[in-house]
Order: structure tokens, then sequence, then C-alpha cells
């Protein structure tokens, strides 16, 4: 059996009301991946715009495994130091990692945020020697359309994210990167130039999928029409 972990930031954990790329996630290897597995997480819940918490079970369609390791306003630097408990407790086999955006907006540089994937990639392989991990590049928000020195720092990163994944890849515990979405649109693909409506949340989801079937033969080609 294999055990999924969603790993992210806010576009990951979702907000009260959404289905969430998770759920379409889920929906996707129920249809297309030929044995067992599970959507395992120290996390459940979404965050509550309302109450400024991450305490609503409000999904659009609340029935399906909802576990996640991912926080609104958290990044890189907040996960590499609960993902080795938190793969070890829930005995994760696959990451799939979107994070870096909160980093960049408000934590840390390109460098620095660099240095923070590789203290979370040796903490998971502590944990589990053989994790497999599914890394998606940042994609720019709005913000990047207007503030030019963010945006050359999201770029800086993206670059910074391949170099480290080519570098960290082991045959006994492969480092993937996923592409990003080539048609994601802020205007189309988001409810607010930054977290995914139900369009972003298929692309994204897709992003994942096609890297796991395409690298490791997981699963078959995301079809979003088939559960939309």
């Amino acid at each position: 059996m294999l055990r999924f972990m969603p790993v992210g930031d806010s576009q990951t954990i979702g907000s009260a009301g959404e289905h969430t790329w998770r759920y379409r996630m889920w929906q996707h290897l129920r249809a297309a991946y030929g044995g067992p597995f599970r959507i395992v997480g120290p996390r459940e819940t979404l965050y509550d715009k309302a109450t400024d918490a991450p305490d609503s079970y409000e999904y659009a369609d609340p029935d399906f495994p909802r576990a996640h390791l991912a926080g609104w306003g958290e990044g890189w630097l907040h996960m590499a130091p609960l993902i080795g408990e938190a793969v070890r407790t829930c005995r994760a086999d696959v990451l799939l990692v979107a994070l870096g955006l909160i980093d960049l907006g408000f934590y840390t540089n390109a460098p620095q945020t660099a240095e923070n994937v590789r203290s979370f990639v040796a903490e998971a392989r502590t944990a589990n020697p053989r994790i497999r991990m599914v890394v998606l590049p940042v994609i720019p928000n709005v913000r990047a359309e207007s503030d030019t020195a963010f945006a050359a720092e999201v770029a800086s990163f993206n670059e910074l994210l391949a170099k480290t994944v080519a570098d960290l890849d082991e045959p006994q515990s492969p480092l993937l990167l996923a592409s990003p979405p080539p048609s994601y649109d802020t205007d189309f693909d988001t409810y607010d130039g930054t977290h995914p409506n139900a369009s972003g949340e298929h692309k994204i989801a897709e992003a994942f999928a096609e890297a796991m079937y395409q690298a490791w033969d997981v699963g078959e080609p995301y079809a979003a029409a088939d559960f939309a």
C-alpha cells in the first residue's frame, strides 16, 4: 500500500467551503491507481478565515480522506522541522509538496529557501530512507505581476529548486520535480490571485499526477472530466 502525504501552505490546506487540490488528487488516485493507497498526514482541517485559525471541517465534499501536513502561512521554513515526525508517525511513502510562495513572500530569500528544502529532504529521509517526493515549483501569484523584485525572487528560487532536486535525487529515495501547470492563469484559476479555485485545484493535482505517471508509472494520465 502506498501512503501519500500532501504537504503545503495555504494553497494546499485550503479554506472553509473549498474542495482543495487534495480532494482532486484523491479522486484521481481512486480512479487511476491500480493498487491500495491511503492519504495520510497529522492534520485534517481547513483554514477558517472567520476565526483566523485552521479549525474548520467545512469541506465542499467532506467525504474523503482529509489527512495532510499543510498550514496557512507555513512554508519550507516551518515544515522542515515537522516533516520527520510526520513521515515517521504516518508511515508516508510519497510526499506531494507544494511550498515556497509564502517563504519568498514573508520569510526567506531564494538561497535561504533552497537551504530549507535541503533540510526538509534530509529530515524526511531520516524518518524513511526510501521516501519518494514530488515537488511542485512555485506558481507565481498576482503579486509577481506587479512586484518585479518578488517575481525575480520566485524565478531564482525555481531555478535553485530544480538544481537542488537534481543534486539530492537518489535511486532509493527519488526526488521528482513536477512541471508547473502550463496554462495556469491567476485570473482564471484562482479566486483572489493566489489561492486556487476549482479549475486551479484540478491543474495542481494534474501536475502531481502527471509527474508520477511519467516518471514512476504511478496511475494514469489525469482526466479532470471524469470527476469534475
